[in-house]
């Protein structure tokens, strides 16, 4: 049996690792969970996982609990989320699925324990992965993602050699407004950019696909997670989803991974890997797909896609000021207080203002994401 460490079991991924977990009681155990506010489902997961420890983003949230369970160990903000991730026990299997650089420091925390991660916390490796990936060798544990694009890489990538990689290529539905220009992205609504074509996915998410910035974010961890450069790496729009990952290979071939959209797959393959263990996941009929189709993404179109590039290839503090503006841009355009274009201009704003002033450490990016955040909300609050 093996033991599962869950941090934000009652968002989106969480929730479906719960279902995993649930499916397989005689071979997970689920030991710690967190969760931010949401008292409700997190009631729901201690009554039927009875983790050991239980942690929650405030201390309101914390008194409510207590409450309900006097007898739980609870655990709040940062120091919970960081004692969820290093919990003591057996290695077993860390599962990050919190959203935001929340999901930085209980990661590195972890990694310096030597516990094996299963990561679907894109900000990580966004503007961690310069600290934590070297860590990762040298301590000589695994981190596989619970992501259908870099799920679908490493599948194609398993026992093929480094050097006869040409490219990585990941796919992108468009988002919520693919189908519109620039000039009717002007006064679009919170409910219009949450209803993703074809995923199922958090609000924060959904909004970062619009925008296309998660492409942006997903080719940096893919630099990250693979230890491939920049200029072998891209995205292509591909709106049926059917694809999320290709690689090419020196010999003029390529590996495609195909399935239809549905998280449970990668996270699946990351709690069992590397065994696969059967999923009642909807079968691909090929013969049902009348056109698969492939288009350039547009910088244009989606500049904050282009951002997200130049700030992984600028390295250092960049990515950070570029996830932390984003974090608080999206926020505030869910709480209706900006529009969904103004997103862009404080990302910008932000990465003209804030420049790298020291070597990078784990302490100077929490540092400038609370720096930069504080900012976002003074201006635009």
């Amino acid at each position: 049996m093996r033991d599962i460490y869950l941090l934000g079991a009652t968002g989106s991924i969480g929730t479906q690792v719960c279902d995993i977990i649930r499916a397989h009681p005689e071979v997970f155990n689920l030991v710690t969970a967190t969760a931010h506010t949401n008292i409700k489902q997190l009631r729901e997961v201690i009554n039927q996982f009875h983790p050991e420890y239980v942690s929650v983003g405030t201390h309101e949230a914390k008194r409510e609990l207590q409450e309900l369970f006097p007898n739980q160990e609870i655990g709040v903000g940062e120091t919970g989320l960081i004692k969820a991730a290093t919990y003591e026990g057996s290695d077993g299997l860390l599962v990050n699925a919190v959203v935001g650089s929340a999901g930085l420091m209980p990661t590195y925390q972890a990694v310096l324990k030597g516990r094996d991660i299963a990561l679907a916390n894109k900000e990580t490796l966004v503007i961690g992965g310069d600290i934590i990936m070297p860590l990762v060798r040298e301590k000589r544990i695994s981190l596989l993602p619970i992501d259908s694009e870099h799920s679908a890489l490493m599948m194609c990538l398993k026992n093929e050699p480094k050097e006869s990689v040409t490219s990585l290529i990941i796919t992108a539905s468009g988002g919520s407004f693919r189908d519109k220009t620039r000039a009717e992205l002007t006064g679009v609504t919170v409910q219009d950019a949450l209803l993703h074509p074809n995923w199922s996915m958090g609000a924060k998410i959904t909004i970062d696909s619009a925008t296309m910035m998660n492409k942006g974010f997903e080719i940096i961890e893919a630099h990250h997670l693979f230890d491939v450069p920049y200029n072998r790496i891209q995205a292509v729009l591909h709106q049926e989803s059917i694809v999320h990952g290709l690689v090419e290979f020196n010999d003029g071939s390529m590996l495609a991974h195909m399935g239809h959209p549905d998280m449970r797959v990668p996270i699946n393959i990351a709690l069992f890997y590397p065994k696969r263990i059967p999923y009642q996941a909807q079968q691909l009929d090929l013969t049902t797909l009348k056109k698969l189709q492939f288009d350039r993404v547009s910088t244009k179109r989606y500049p904050l896609f282009k951002l997200a590039i130049e700030a992984g290839k600028t390295g250092g503090i960049t990515p950070t000021i570029l996830n932390a503006a984003n974090e608080v841009a999206v926020m505030l355009f869910l709480n209706g207080k900006i529009t969904f274009l103004q997103i862009e201009e404080i990302v910008l704003e932000c990465l003209n203002k804030f420049k790298q002033t020291k070597s990078l450490t784990i302490e100077y990016i929490l540092e400038t994401d609370e720096v930069v955040k504080d900012y976002v909300h003074k201006q635009y609050s």
